[in-house]
């Protein structure tokens, strides 16, 4: 079963807020994010929780770091059946969105993230456990302490091993 994110009704009110400023219509988020238009209408009315892998689906069209659709406090946490994603902190700094996440995925899982917004940026420093890290087809393997950084404005996954990972997650998301 999948967890969803803890205030599926403001994640919802952020979306069709965003959508409505970008000027989006619900077809066409719902087509560049790849989910069904049904389900974007329950996201946006509060009758439906969006899991993680939702929000990142619909993040990337709209042009929005993650942080943008979350409850907006440090702690704040978002969670699918592979990854658990809390948040530390975030910053806006001429322009550009820093978001800073520890990170926890379950043994032997893999989280596929989309394409977030178009020059963003992303790094995971492990903090235990093994992570292989796939970046649009070019593979990383990190241990405890290993860090890499990527363009994640390309689709990539994390697959924990045996025992899992955690790690902290910097996403700097420009605009």
């Amino acid at each position: 079963m999948e967890r969803s994110y803890d205030a599926g009704a403001s994640a919802g009110a952020r979306i069709r807020l965003l959508r409505s400023e970008r000027g989006f219509s619900l077809s066409a988020l719902a087509a560049a994010a790849g989910i069904g238009k049904g389900t974007l209408s329950e996201l946006e009315g509060g009758r439906r929780n969006p899991t993680l892998e939702t929000l990142y689906a619909v993040a990337g069209p709209l042009g929005v770091p993650l942080a943008a659709l979350l409850e907006d406090h440090d702690g704040a946490t978002a969670a699918d059946e592979a990854l658990t994603a809390r948040r530390l902190h975030v910053a806006t700094e001429h322009g550009t969105t820093t978001e800073v996440y520890l990170v926890q995925v379950a043994p032997g899982r893999t989280r596929r993230s989309p394409a977030h917004a178009r020059g963003a940026h992303e790094q995971l420093v492990v903090l235990t456990g093994h992570c292989r890290l796939d970046v649009d087809g070019a593979v990383v393997e990190l241990g405890p302490g290993e860090h890499h950084a990527w363009a994640a404005d390309v689709p990539h996954s994390y697959a924990a091993g045996p025992a899992g990972f955690s790690g902290v997650d910097v996403i700097r998301t420009p605009g």
